[in-house]
């Protein structure tokens, strides 16, 4: 009984932690991820003979960062000039919403337009924007904190192993934890670097769709499609859902956004159910029915972020659950298929 109640008072502190320390811990957590990224190209550089023996471990981590910063400046810079762009046309496009209308009168043989003259209230899609564009905003404001958050790591990372070893005296348990951080870094980068790849291809086929059918600003829908793609399930139904409704309003017709569906949807299909499993695999081993419960968890936490960081911190979770015997039924239960390392 003590013991239950002790859980039930740890997961409420956990979850209480989570909701008003998400300012900071959401920061940290994105430096640890672009840290793993960082370490990965470090130690692919280090296979290559020449930078092996003459670049040190400083400027071979240096390179790969300058070269992440140098790409994020570059995104942000376009997709500022696309939000400004779409900003203001977008009064053009509120005038595109009676025509709309008329349009699904004549098709329901309904008087439909008084009904949405009444209820467009109700729908805001110049809202929504505001929100995503808010959205990338605060993502783009907290670069400056990860970046600074990623060189302190760097800065630890030196002394880490040395600090491990005088906490954990006994070799076994040193191997054990030190086993944890390898597994757990070869699996978020592994993901990390196959679901960018996939989504990177999903968003370069839309934005060359986008931009054949006429959308305004397909940059930054092709970006928002790229961004969305690593939300498991429902992210790129949503990044398809978009550009489609925008598309709406853009051209006054339904013939676009229904191009859109199907062009953009299209793509989502093949690259997510023919390319993503064959480059993926099993690697992740976390139970679909785990991956949308986090989703919706974290979603209902932390927004969107909390969506984009549901995967990562549940293969964590299932990796450092599997290496102790007090909750490895709990890894089981979170595994695919109820097989764990052991």
């Amino acid at each position: 009984m003590k013991n239950t109640a002790y859980f039930f008072i740890t997961i409420i502190s956990i979850i209480i932690t989570l909701i008003y320390g998400q300012s900071l811990l959401q920061p940290f957590i994105f430096a640890l991820l672009l840290w793993f990224i960082i370490r990965k190209i470090r130690q692919g550089l280090d296979k290559l003979k020449f930078i092996r023996k003459h670049f040190p471990s400083w400027l071979k981590s240096l390179i790969p960062s300058i070269i992440l910063i140098t790409i994020f400046a570059f995104i942000s810079k376009l997709l500022m000039a696309n939000i400004n762009s779409l900003a203001q046309s977008y009064p053009i496009y509120e005038q595109n919403v009676e025509i709309m209308i008329a349009q699904l009168n004549d098709v329901f043989q309904m008087n439909l337009v008084d009904y949405f003259k009444t209820h467009a209230g109700d729908f805001d899609f110049g809202l929504i924007l505001q929100k995503i564009f808010q959205s990338l905003s605060d993502l783009l404001s907290n670069a400056f904190i990860i970046l600074i958050y990623v060189l302190f790591i760097f800065l630890e990372e030196s002394n880490f192993h040395t600090k491990l070893k005088a906490v954990f005296n006994e070799k076994k348990q040193f191997n054990e934890l030190d086993n944890v951080m390898t597994e757990i870094e070869k699996s978020i980068t592994s993901y990390i670097g196959l679901k960018t790849l996939v989504s990177f291809i999903t968003g370069l086929a839309s934005y060359i769709a986008l931009l054949f059918i006429g959308i305004d600003a397909p940059l930054f829908w092709a970006f928002l499609i790229f961004l969305l793609n690593y939300i498991p399930t429902i992210g790129s139904l949503i990044g398809t859902l978009f550009p489609a409704i925008f598309c709406l309003l853009q051209f006054g017709d339904f013939n676009s956004g229904i191009l859109v569906i199907g062009i953009v949807g299209g793509i989502q299909v093949i690259v997510g159910n023919l390319l993503e499993p064959k480059l993926m695999g099993n690697s992740l081993n976390i139970s679909s029915f785990v991956a949308i419960f986090a989703l919706s968890f974290w979603g209902a936490l932390w927004g969107i972020t909390g969506m984009l960081l549901s995967v990562p911190i549940t293969v964590i979770m299932i990796i450092i659950f599997s290496h102790f015997n007090s909750t490895k039924a709990i890894a089981i239960m979170l595994s695919e298929k109820g097989i764990i390392n052991p």
